[in-house]
């Protein structure tokens, strides 16, 4: 086991030196052009993250350096195509305790009892007792309801942090809760239980003791089949514990969200949305999900004036996000 020691990586700056403990994101060897290996990864604390290389490495010492998912590392920064990067000296595996992790892994700020009772009373507040008596089943269920509070919703992309998945479902629910009385003719039963169960797979999916990344489960079976799975199983369970067998059908729509909730089959739909409910869901998602990496990516609480007004492009938007808030932001010159 070891103690806690690093400088956080916000506050790195060119030129500075580094000797610390760092979470491991993606670790791996690549190829420079001359042919010679070497190592690359994201490091990840409570702070922020940036990229690091090893310039000199054995690429069988790959599993033993990634063994944890943490490494005491030493190093230099310098600055990369405008972007910080660590050039590492030494890295070695380290074991981190379980109360560690808060350093070493982004969280969320908000308080995760508030928020799942938020989740749990809106789900008592639907109106079917059959679908109170499923999403009890889920709310019962001790072990998958603290994954559920502290799992991240992604490893890289939105609500990459411990307590992402709940946050984004959180999130995801107060708005279904507002704007469905605008849609008097959708099922606001159907939506809230969709929106519950849309990620609940990823408790499964992603790992976070270790840094982010995929499970056995995540890389064979996916969040998207495995909630499809489970619903079936916990509708049984419901029915048979209250009395309140929902309709086949019911179950049948609450498994085309879970399966289709990513919009379109290039983007890892199993299926396209197909009911009101489900497309509901789905657009829902991906407001809630783009708008968080736009507002994560422009920063706007770090932007001082002399910052680039625009991003790097960031892939999953597919575009360069200007920065500056018009009328309340700090104008940027650059």
């Amino acid at each position: 086991m070891t103690t806690i020691k690093h400088v956080n990586i916000r506050d790195l700056q060119n030129g500075s030196f580094v000797d610390g403990v760092y979470s491991l994101v993606n670790p791996q060897t690549a190829v420079t052009r001359a042919g010679k290996p070497y190592f690359k990864a994201i490091i990840r604390d409570a702070s922020g993250e940036a990229t690091a290389r090893k310039w000199t490495f054995d690429e069988s010492a790959l599993p033993e350096v990634s063994a944890t998912g943490y490494a005491r590392l030493s190093g230099r920064v310098e600055v990369y195509g405008g972007q910080l990067q660590i050039i590492i000296d030494t890295i070695e595996a380290v074991e981190v305790a379980t109360e560690e992790l808060v350093a070493l892994l982004p969280a969320t700020s908000k308080n995760i009892d508030e928020m799942f009772a938020a989740i749990t009373a809106l789900l008592h507040s639907m109106s079917d007792a059959g679908m109170r008596a499923l999403a009890d089943s889920y709310l019962n269920d001790d072990p998958m309801m603290s994954a559920f509070r502290h799992a991240p919703a992604a490893t890289n992309i939105h609500h990459a942090f411990v307590g992402g998945l709940l946050e984004h479902t959180h999130q995801l629910m107060q708005l279904a809760d507002r704007m469905v009385p605008l849609y008097p003719q959708l099922n606001r039963d159907i939506v809230l239980m969709g929106l519950f169960l849309h990620d609940l797979g990823k408790t499964v999916e992603l790992e976070w003791e270790k840094g982010f990344n995929y499970t056995r489960d995540g890389h064979l079976i996916g969040h998207l089949v495995r909630g499809a799975i489970w619903l079936q199983l916990k509708a049984a369970v419901a029915a048979k514990a209250s009395g309140h067998k929902l309709p086949p059908e019911a179950v049948l729509v609450l498994q085309h969200i879970i399966v289709s909730h990513h919009g379109s089959l290039e983007h890892g739909s199993a299926k396209v949305p197909s009911t009101p409910e489900a497309i509901f869901v789905a657009m829902l998602d991906n407001l809630e999900a783009k708008t968080t990496v736009a507002l994560h990516a422009a920063a706007r609480e770090r932007l001082h004036a002399g910052n680039s007004e625009f991003t790097e492009r960031v892939w999953s938007l597919d575009t360069r996000v200007y920065r500056p808030d018009p009328l309340h932001g700090v104008a940027a010159h650059a």
